[in-house]
């Protein structure tokens, strides 16, 4: 989950409707401990990553730190994919790294978690 601190709390919510799916999520705020290298900890979770979600907020949409995340997974995975999340933002604003990725808005929220839930009941029938 990419985000900006300000928007945590809906960053937090998000994940918790993802965990929901039996995928599991990433935040720098719950998962990295102190005293970790936080760089170093979000690059290796983006590469063990199978899709990252990007909210998409009048505070996130120009962070550098989001940014970089994004342009951080588009470059080292192919055919990764990158869910932008818009929340109070329009489409005009999307990051042209990630323009092409089809957006949802947050009130859409409900129709990606269904997604979610099928690529995971896909990936654990094929271990099965």
């Amino acid at each position: 989950m990419s985000h900006a601190t300000a928007d945590k709390w809906v960053a937090k919510v998000i994940c918790e409707k993802i965990d929901a799916t039996g995928a599991s999520t990433f935040r720098d705020d719950r998962d990295i401990d102190g005293g970790d290298d936080i760089p170093e900890e979000i690059r290796r979770q983006i590469k063990r990553s199978q899709e990252m979600v990007v909210l998409l907020t009048p505070e996130s949409v120009g962070r550098a730190w989001v940014l970089l995340e994004v342009g951080a997974a588009w470059g080292w995975r192919k055919n990764f994919r990158i869910m932008p999340i818009l929340y109070h933002v329009g489409i005009d604003q999307v990051p042209d790294v990630i323009k092409d990725k089809k957006a949802i808005n947050i009130n859409d929220f409900d129709r990606y978690t269904r997604e979610i839930s099928a690529r995971v009941k896909k990936a654990k029938d094929a271990k099965n």
